[in-house]
């Protein structure tokens, strides 16, 4: 749900990177934070529980300019990729703007997938969301592999909707910004379309 600040002329959109542990979806952000200059950027926060390796909550507001003489930021979060951790992913769904979901293309990882994606649709739903009406791209991250399965049979399993999609490289960053515009793109075109 897209905040305006009519105050301070800030539009402030939430965008969350969903997937399977071990993804890239940190990795994505940290890329991102890495790559943007630090006037355009704020504070990137990761909050490491003992138990999950990757961080379970990241933070970075990302300034992209002006539409219609407001501010637009996207805030951009990561959702713990282990299940155990499900009511931490809900709670960083409610209010979302836009999703990347961040598949492993690794053959050997697509269950996995699928249970991410089924878990994302049903905790969009658990906020009154549909899947099919979130503005959302899809990453194929962990190219790299030799196992890495090829994009056509991936998005017939995991974007049969044939949302944007995008290869990725985590240890690279390859794709992470290309991505980021994607969804960005979308979210504001939704926003744009609403008011």
């Amino acid at each position: 749900m897209t905040i305006v600040n009519y105050d301070t002329k800030e539009i402030n959109c939430k965008i969350v990177y969903y997937g399977p542990p071990l993804s890239g979806k940190t990795r994505n952000l940290k890329t991102i934070f890495e790559r943007t200059p630090s006037t355009n950027r704020g504070e990137l926060i990761c909050l490491q529980h003992d138990d999950e390796r990757t961080c379970y909550f990241d933070f970075l507001p990302l300034f992209l300019g002006q539409l219609r003489g407001f501010t637009t930021r996207l805030h951009l979060y990561t959702v713990p990729g282990n299940a155990v951790f499900d009511s931490n992913r809900r709670m960083i769904l409610k209010g979302v703007d836009g999703i990347v979901f961040v598949a492993d293309s690794r053959r050997e990882r697509l269950d996995e997938n699928l249970e991410s994606m089924d878990n994302l649709r049903k905790n969009l739903a658990a906020h009154g969301y549909d899947l099919e009406r979130i503005p959302m791209v899809v990453q194929y991250n962990m190219r790299d592999f030799p196992t890495a399965m090829s994009v056509d049979d991936l998005a017939v399993v995991l974007n049969p909707s044939n949302r944007p999609q995008f290869t990725a490289n985590a240890q690279t960053g390859d794709g992470a910004t290309e991505t980021l515009k994607a969804v960005s793109r979308l979210v504001l075109k939704d926003l744009i379309r609403e008011k």
